[in-house]
């Protein structure tokens, strides 16, 4: 079975609320593995190409602006299947939706501030990790 690579970010209402701890303990039990953490505040460079899809779109300003509000933490995980796991792990995005168990579920309070950005497929992580961790790429 192949390795994949998946990028994740404790958003800063994650980083406020103090559950940083809480939430990669459920990706460490998951068996994944993590090959990077860093705790940043994030640069308008990093934003801008993070979210680069959105640009545009009426909440994109709302979405720059919530992502530089305090710091995050930025992680790479690895092991098989490790986007699908993590997108199981974190949730649907909007937190009212949502299955209980999940990180959102569980943690997220709105849609704007949903605690948990992860890359949705293979391609996205390639794209995401070197935003964050060049010496990864």
């Amino acid at each position: 079975m192949s390795t994949e690579r998946t990028y994740v970010m404790l958003k800063p209402d994650a980083v406020r609320r103090g559950l940083v701890g809480s939430i990669v303990s459920r990706f460490e039990n998951s068996g994944l593995k993590m090959e990077a953490m860093c705790h940043i505040n994030v640069s308008s460079e990093q934003s801008g190409e993070l979210y680069k899809e959105h640009d545009g779109k009426p909440f994109y300003q709302s979405l720059i602006s919530y992502i530089h509000s305090g710091p995050v933490v930025t992680t790479v995980w690895s092991g098989p299947s490790a986007v699908s796991i993590a997108r199981k792990l974190i949730g649907a995005t909007n937190p009212a939706e949502a299955a209980p168990g999940t990180i959102r579920g569980d943690f997220g309070l709105i849609l704007d501030e949903n605690v948990i950005h992860g890359s949705d497929s293979v391609k996205s992580a390639e794209r995401e990790i070197p935003i964050f961790f060049p010496d990864l790429a």
